[in-house]
């Protein structure tokens, strides 16, 4: 299937590792040219210089910090210079450490952790679609895909949760603000994913179950277990670009303002 991407531009936060970048290189093997951003420029430059490699489309480091409004300005200025525009936004920018601070119990919670984690999940989306609005209204077409989390759905991660359910809030509010100027907006939240942070995770599981990281895996995505999901294995940070490239792109038009789970059907709740 053509999807219609070839020669679209795209900015995508949080691109220089685990799902960003997967999702970054996806875009780019499309033929989209893709401005990559997060705050360490060593880590972006190598990004780049490895997508550019792969998949012979520009790829471009930009540095920034999602919780400046003037580094995002910068940033997209800089993006529209080069590419002379921006069709689409992936916000796939986070804070580092998973919100790990706002895990456990209610009286341990910092509630300046709070605050900073949702500045660069939530009000960094926000910052980051503000300033490529005016581009993708001039040019009467574009997408932008919050890439949130399942933990939305899920008691016990008091500032993962409330951000990640606030971005679904935010996605369907600009979907039904922005689709009368050809601007579609929609929420990807992944699951368990494998990246590059995986094989240490695995191992440290696997030293807690007494056993070896591939049984660790297997066990905990089998069906009937907490960690599982429906299709018994972890979901690679491919897959979650995969389903962001399809709703980045022109045969899209149908979806605006919705949710895609891509956990490999973890939980047991039924959603309609």
């Amino acid at each position: 299937m053509d999807l219609g991407l070839q020669g679209k531009r795209a900015i995508v936060t949080g691109g220089s590792r685990g799902i960003g970048k997967a999702i970054a290189r996806e875009l780019a093997r499309e033929g989209v040219d893709v401005a990559i951003v997060a705050r360490n420029k060593a880590d972006l430059e190598a990004a780049a210089k490895e997508l550019s490699a792969e998949t012979n489309r520009r790829i471009i480091p930009l540095v920034a910090d999602v919780t400046s409004r003037d580094q995002i300005d910068a940033m997209v200025a800089e993006a529209v210079r080069v590419f002379g525009g921006v069709d689409i936004l992936v916000n796939s920018g986070s804070a580092p450490g998973g919100s790990a601070s706002a895990i456990g119990p209610v009286e341990s919670v910092v509630a300046e952790d709070l605050i900073a984690d949702f500045d660069v999940k939530y009000v960094g989306a926000l910052r980051c679609s503000q300033a490529v609005l005016p581009h993708m209204k001039a040019g009467g077409w574009g997408r932008i895909v919050n890439i949130s989390g399942a933990n939305a759905r899920n008691a016990g991660n008091l500032s993962g949760g409330a951000r990640n359910g606030g971005l679904v809030h935010m996605t369907k509010t600009l979907a039904v603000q922005l689709g009368r100027h050809g601007i579609t907006v929609n929420c990807v939240h992944p699951g368990t994913t494998r990246t590059e942070r995986t094989p240490s995770l695995l191992e440290a599981r696997a030293k807690q179950l007494g056993t070896t990281p591939e049984e660790a895996e297997r066990q905990d995505f089998l069906p009937d277990s907490p960690r599982g999901n429906a299709i018994c294995r972890m979901v690679d940070a491919s897959e979650i670009a995969f389903v962001t490239v399809f709703l980045a792109s022109e045969k899209a038009w149908a979806v605006s303002g919705e949710l895609v789970a891509a956990t490999g059907g973890a939980g047991r709740a039924v959603y309609y």
